[in-house]
């Protein structure tokens, strides 16, 4: 009887005494570790976003100039607030290019803000389902002179720049 009692008595002090300095330590250290991630995830996620985007739109866009220059006919570009697609000329008509096509019709990730300038001009976008693109490459390997800018949030922006020789990404910065 004696012996449990003693056994009793020791577990209870050890219960009472609760977390050390170091496991509080430990265990402040790991979700500070695990706050500094999931910040540095969500703040990233959204440059990444405007970045792939504008790289896609980039990619897409000398694919089109490359095909009107080989093909011999003209591509539009449509751009809009919910997307942009890219356009045939057929005599004296554009016509869309099919859903299966590299130049699909495509949508901006949601909560991407989008304007477009030509020769340092702003373009109205507004206007969905217009029929006229907004730039053109040519048959003879010219194409509209333009800029896009894409913003998502306080994320920098980035910006699609084009003239007849250059076509590139810029990273600009955060919204003024």
């Amino acid at each position: 009887m004696h012996a449990s009692r003693g056994f009793t008595l020791i577990a209870k002090t050890r219960a009472s005494r609760g977390f050390t300095l170091i496991e509080i330590l430990v265990v402040v250290a790991i979700v500070g570790v695990l706050a500094l991630v999931v910040t540095l995830s969500v703040t990233g996620s959204a440059e990444r976003r405007v970045r792939r985007e504008a790289e896609r739109f980039e990619t897409l866009v000398g694919q089109a100039c490359e095909q009107a220059e080989l093909a011999g006919r003209e591509i539009g570009v449509v751009v809009g607030e919910d997307g942009y697609g890219f356009r045939l000329m057929a005599g004296d008509d554009w016509i869309d290019y099919p859903a299966d096509s590299v130049l699909r019709p495509r949508a901006w990730p949601g909560g991407l803000s989008v304007a477009l300038a030509r020769e340092g001009r702003p373009v109205d976008i507004g206007a969905a389902g217009s029929t006229m693109p907004q730039l053109v490459c040519f048959s003879s390997g010219e194409r509209t002179p333009f800029a896009l800018t894409l913003a998502l949030g306080d994320a920098p922006r980035f910006r699609v720049i084009a003239d007849d020789t250059t076509l590139a990404v810029e990273r600009i910065g955060a919204r003024p």
